[in-house]
């Protein structure tokens, strides 16, 4: 197969390509915007580590001997979010490669079901986040708003990004 081949368009891999690169740019502003959202609620206590610190900790530890200090906590804790949600966006954009139309709703699934397979099931499991009927309602809350704003804001951003490559590959 050649390259010109591979980008032709309405072939497989042109529309797999355009899913997955429209759906890891929203997947990023998804994250910014989700990371953006959380400083102003309240989605864990004031002195408790995020389970993305706890992870990169047990990593530095590993690597260093010590534990990520404080002051770079926020850093370390983008340093998962912005990979994990990228990666999250690429594979969404995979799965609608041949959708062009927005729905928000899609997006606000992707946010719920993210929220609910990480902080509701995985995490706790994994011993990196507390068990959910541990956490106040009120936080729970604030955490899954935080997600279906990243679900929504993938999902905007992936519809535009995959017009937009649509576009130019029809025009060439």
């Amino acid at each position: 197969m050649s390259l010109n081949n591979f980008f032709d368009k309405d072939s497989f891999p042109s529309n797999a390509t355009r899913g997955i690169l429209a759906g890891f740019i929203g997947g990023l502003a998804g994250s910014a915007l989700k990371s953006t959202v959380e400083r102003f609620l309240q989605v864990r206590k004031i002195d408790e580590k995020s389970a993305q610190v706890k992870v990169m900790d047990q990593l530095a530890v590993k690597l260093t001997g010590t534990p990520i200090k404080l002051e770079n906590e926020g850093i370390a804790e983008q340093l998962v979010n912005i990979p994990l949600g990228a990666t999250v966006g690429a594979v969404y954009g995979y799965g609608k490669r041949d959708d062009t139309e927005v729905n928000i709703l899609d997006g606000a699934i992707l946010g719920g079901t993210t929220w609910a397979s990480t902080h509701e099931t995985s995490l706790p499991l994994l011993g990196l986040d507390r068990s959910p009927d541990k956490i106040p309602l009120k936080t729970q809350m604030h955490e899954l708003l935080a997600h279906v704003i990243f679900g929504v804001t993938t999902e905007v951003v992936r519809g535009f990004v995959n017009e937009k490559l649509k576009q130019r590959q029809e025009e060439q």
